[in-house]
């Protein structure tokens, strides 16, 4: 019998991921306030009754809680929101799991660091800077310290689903090229490790099927920084002798990314090393995959 999963708030560029590697083995309902796929229906998780009806009817054999607010800025902003949105309804999806007997499946971010430390494994004690941290911080702690069976995983800088639904870094910089940017600026003092979202939820594939619970960092291969990554981006591309890449500050953006981040997000995967379940890839590798899968004819 195929086993069901419930998804919730997966209309974002994880969500694309967890359809695509899910899909073809279990009995899926995805979910979203947003329906912006075929495959989507509507969801707000912030309506306890309404997510409660939903899951209580499908009757899944796993709850994935995916959906947050991760712009830092709105929730530095607006934050009795982010704590409405990235917070509570984690609580509500923690009690429909344990009513269920059912593993949960929470995401949470490298963020949740200081960056005092140059990286960090999956023991190290977190200390959230700003609010979109804190709130996807309490989140992870409620689950660890309420769920029978869980698994929560931290996410690094995401990259994955394209131009419609992927809102972070390398989408940004690619938008900046089509639209005939020859001088990228990119900060110089933020260090961490990205995360391409088919190789997270392969891996969240992985874990469940070995039933190996618990929190786990979940990052590619390779820590690296913001400058880096772009460098290899433009060098990916074959526009190194075109598109320059200009080291600057964090206080160049300081206007438009004015909520606090840390210094360094670089989260190594020892959990998953130490259990020789690791199917992260080197985030070069996942970076040419990306572009040859979702960016063909892009720039043309």
């Amino acid at each position: 019998m195929t086993a069901k999963i419930f998804m919730a708030g997966v209309g974002g560029m994880l969500g694309e991921a967890f359809h695509h590697v899910f899909g073809q083995t279990h009995d899926i309902m995805c979910t979203d306030k947003d329906v912006n796929a075929a495959w989507l229906s509507h969801l707000d998780f912030r309506d306890r009754t309404e997510y409660r009806r939903q899951v209580m009817a499908f009757r899944p054999d796993y709850l994935f809680h995916i959906g947050a607010y991760t712009s830092l800025e709105y929730c530095e902003q607006n934050v009795a929101d982010a704590y409405a949105t990235n917070t509570l309804p984690v609580e509500n999806a923690v009690w429909l799991a344990n009513a269920l007997d059912i593993p949960l499946l929470y995401i949470s971010t490298a963020g949740i660091f200081d960056g005092r430390q140059e990286t960090y494994d999956d023991w190290d004690q977190p200390n959230p800077l700003g609010h979109y941290a804190r709130s996807k911080y309490m989140g992870e702690r409620f689950v660890i310290e309420n769920a029978r069976r869980y698994l929560v995983c931290r996410a690094g800088w995401m990259m994955g689903a394209g131009p419609d639904k992927d809102k972070k870094f390398i989408q940004k910089l690619m938008a900046q090229i089509k639209a005939g940017a020859r001088d990228l600026k990119v900060v110089d003092d933020k260090l961490g490790t990205p995360t391409y979202t088919r190789d997270f939820a392969g891996q969240v594939a992985a874990l469940i099927g070995a039933e190996y619970w618990g929190l786990y960092n979940m990052v590619c291969q390779g820590v690296t920084s913001r400058l880096e990554v772009a460098q290899y981006l433009v060098k990916a591309l074959g526009l190194a002798d075109q598109v320059a890449v200009t080291p600057v500050g964090s206080d160049h953006f300081a206007a438009e990314y004015f909520a606090p981040r840390p210094p360094s997000e670089r989260l190594l995967t020892t959990k998953l090393d130490l259990r020789g379940i690791n199917v992260m890839r080197d985030w070069r590798v996942c970076l040419d995959e990306y572009l040859a899968d979702k960016y063909d004819g892009y720039l043309l």
